[in-house]
């Protein structure tokens, strides 16, 4: 029987969440209906979640609305892809219901899981029935019901996830795309292990990660690196008490000029801080300018690599470099890509600071976050280039003290179309009117292989078969990859394209791209072709028609 729920239990209950869906993630992976591999739903939950894991483990918990509200900053700043973010906003509605509570009893945790609810529902611009939020918001109802004659919080939440199960069943029923693919929602189900796993925490049974967990990368092999690997010799760490200063914008801006595996935990009353720097003594002289240092920990990594791996290099190469300001600019802006061929268009276009992601790779609203607050404007773009990672960038526009304009391009080349629209522009308003549009204009058309089984929009599709997508929407699909390119090419000529550019991914020859932009030439020979060696992951093509 739980009658309250206390900043201790809550701390226990994250940590079992945590551990549940990293057990159960690839469970619910294979609930994706998208046949290309996407930052799974799973996955990025999980990563979600373990943000929140990591900033708790060493917490000592006070009040419950002290460790809800961490375990909401933690989970906002570590949210990846759209089922993290929408995970970290019911979270952070939980955390602002329970504000000021020292402990919650039956009716104040029903409270917090309705408004979860409702800054979730807000939050999502479309919200899409059959998904996580209809689950939350059926949960949350059923918990409002029970704790109007139940004290006990076990039963409460217990009474609401048999409620939940019944609605994550009919998910199948309430969306189309699930009903087509026959599956329950992916999200939805992972929401409820979270729960789930919250309630065992309740009745004293904790969860053990599974073995597999992490693997050789808990423990490094050093004699795989050589001394040259290490960029920033002393590993940083401390905790500052936010006394003196609050702008912990303008310290994250500081850290990326000075070094690399940059973590900030901005809370209320303190700061804690990991860096990998060549210069940790300028770093403590300027976080003395927020407050006192409560803790210190600095480690010599060139010293750690020595002793692990019997190899000893002159100290000397690890200097300390003086690194220049960049200068400030009018604005900026932040593109999400990958593939070194991409990232080479997007720096000749203009790209200020490029965060490596994508496709299977979605980054964290913290890793937006930081190139943000690091790049040299108080006004700056960000081109997510992805679905599923423009909700995770609109997180960051309430927490940044700059003028955060995220334009929601949702592929390669329709960022690349929003760049090269900016030429000629004047003023901010026009700027972002022009790549909204720009983006808006091409069309995209992706060639990989499936990575899974999969009914998608009708069509049954085998694992390993190539497989065409024209705006999400499935072109073809088969064993021979000449009738699927070909099908793409005759798809694209019905847009009367003028230009046509092609990326050729990773792994692709020369000779390979110059056949499928011959394809696609001949069903569109008024279009100006350019082939590109995008060297981009997952997809073997992406093709920009405009």
């Amino acid at each position: 029987m739980t009658q309250q729920i206390t900043g201790a239990l809550y701390k226990t209950m994250i940590l079992n969440a945590a551990a549940a869906i990293e057990n159960h993630k690839q469970e619910v992976n294979e609930l994706n209906v998208f046949p290309v591999p996407d930052g799974d739903t799973g996955t990025n939950m999980s990563l979600t979640i373990n943000a929140a894991e990591k900033a708790l483990i060493p917490m000592t918990p006070g009040t419950l609305g002290y460790v809800a509200d961490a375990t909401a900053g933690a989970l906002l700043r570590g949210a990846r892809g759209n089922s993290g973010v929408i995970l970290s906003l019911l979270f952070r509605g939980f955390s602002k219901s329970l504000k000021n509570n020292d402990s919650a009893d039956a009716a104040a945790f029903a409270d917090a899981l309705a408004l979860g609810v409702d800054v979730a529902y807000k939050a999502v611009m479309k919200p899409t029935e059959g998904t996580i939020l209809t689950v939350s918001r059926l949960v949350a109802a059923a918990a409002m019901a029970a704790a109007e004659t139940e004290t006990d919080i076990e039963i409460v939440l217990e009474l609401a996830l048999e409620e939940g199960y019944i609605a994550l069943a009919n998910t199948i029923n309430l969306n189309p795309v699930l009903k087509k693919a026959g599956v329950i929602d992916a999200g939805a189900k992972g929401y409820l292990y979270i729960l789930d796993a919250m309630l065992k925490a309740m009745r004293g049974v904790i969860i053990k990660r599974s073995s597999s967990r992490a693997g050789a990368e808990e423990k490094a092999d050093f004699t795989k690196f050589s001394a040259e690997d290490i960029k920033f010799a002393y590993c940083t760490e401390f905790i500052a008490e936010k006394k003196f200063k609050t702008d912990i914008n303008r310290l994250r801006d500081f850290l990326d000029l000075r070094g690399d595996s940059i973590v900030v935990v901005d809370d209320d009353e303190i700061i804690k801080i990991h860096i990998h720097t060549n210069t940790p003594g300028i770093i403590l002289t300027e976080a003395l300018t927020y407050g006192p240092l409560l803790s210190i920990k600095i480690e010599n990594m060139h010293e750690q690599h020595s002793e692990s791996a019997f190899a000893c290099d002159e100290p000397a190469a690890y200097a300390a470099r003086p690194l220049e300001p960049e200068e400030m600019k009018d604005y900026c802006i932040v593109v999400v890509c990958a593939g070194a061929g991409v990232e080479e268009v997007f720096r000749d276009l203009g790209a200020d600071k490029i965060i490596t992601g994508g496709q299977t790779m979605n980054p964290s609203t913290e890793d937006i976050l930081e190139k943000i607050n690091a790049a040299p404007s108080d006004t700056v773009f960000v081109l997510p280039n992805n679905k599923n990672i423009v909700l995770a960038a609109q997180q960051c526009v309430p927490l940044s003290d700059k003028q955060v304009i995220v334009i929601p391009t949702k592929s390669i080349p329709q960022g690349v179309s929003a760049l090269l629209a900016v030429d000629g522009t004047e003023g901010i308003d026009d700027m972002t009117a022009c790549m909204t549009a720009a983006a808006k204009r091409v069309r995209t058309a992706l060639i990989t292989k499936a990575a899974r089984d999969s009914v998608f929009d009708g069509a049954a599709i085998k694992k390993d078969e190539y497989l065409a997508l024209i705006e999400d929407s499935l072109s073809a699909n088969g064993s021979d990859a000449v009738a699927v390119i070909n099908s793409v090419a005759a798809a694209l000529s019905g847009f009367s394209p003028e230009f046509i550019t092609i990326f050729a991914g990773e792994g692709i020859s020369e000779e390979d791209a110059a056949d499928v932009a011959a394809s696609i030439g001949e069903f569109s020979p008024g279009a100006e072709l350019s082939v590109i060696n995008g060297g981009q992951p997952v997809y073997h093509y992406i093709i920009s028609a405009e």
